[in-house]
């Protein structure tokens, strides 16, 4: 057996050294756990009213065709309280500014927790109650987290993740903020049979945002501002 000169020493541990930098910054897999919350008759009679009465959309099962990914932040500080927050078909009484245009309870179909583990809540295109104007095209990612609780590294790897395989299996053409849905009012997307319904938010933040923007460029994803 040949001796390696020194040349070809050089080049076998320059490689070493590339193969132990890139291995040390490989991203991380979070894993998807299917944590499913009721999807009961009323919660699918609920959905259905909601397209008709809330999109003006009549269907006969409550399914969405994602074009949109809307991040979100809980504002609650743990993944369980979250869970049972949006468990329940329908929301609860003290919400007004809520259940004043339906009874459906909020929701969304992923909860990523501060750890970056993605669970699954509904199917990708089952409707999910949990932004005004887009729900029948949005596909929501939950954050455990907000203002107090700001969101994690763990999270914003996550988040990247799940973009990537939902961009993989459905037409997404936009990933938005949820303090940015105002911004498709008057655009071909919006259905809201409510003019005057609106709410106020900030999540996730406009750093996660910009961060997050940052690392899916190179999908070529819209944002709110790309929507004309």
């Amino acid at each position: 057996m040949k001796p390696i000169s020194i040349l070809n020493k050089s080049f076998f541990f320059t490689l070493l050294g590339l193969l132990a930098i890139s291995g040390a910054y490989a991203q991380k897999i979070y894993p998807v756990i299917q944590k499913p919350i009721i999807f009961d008759e009323e919660r699918k009679q609920l959905s259905l009213e909601y397209l008709e009465k809330r999109h003006g959309l009549q269907q006969t099962t409550p399914t969405i065709k994602p074009v949109m990914i809307v991040l979100h932040w809980t504002e609650i500080p743990s993944l369980e309280k979250t869970f049972n927050v949006f468990n329940s078909s329908t929301l609860p009484g003290a919400r007004r500014e809520l259940t004043s245009a339906s009874s459906l309870n909020v929701s969304s179909q992923y909860l990523i927790d501060r750890d970056g583990t993605i669970y699954q809540l509904l199917p990708d295109t089952i409707l999910a109650r949990h932004v005004i104007g887009l729900n029948y095209c949005a596909i929501g990612v939950e954050n455990v987290g907000g203002e107090k609780w700001p969101l994690t590294e763990a999270q914003l790897e996550a988040n990247e993740q799940l973009i990537r395989s939902l961009k993989n299996k459905y037409p997404i053409e936009y990933v938005i903020g949820h303090y940015e849905y105002n911004l498709f009012r008057g655009t071909p997307l919006w259905k809201e049979t409510d003019s005057a319904y609106r709410t106020e938010k900030t999540d996730p933040g406009i750093s996660f945002m910009r961060r997050i923007r940052e690392k899916i460029k190179d999908l070529d994803i819209k944002g709110a501002a790309s929507h004309k």
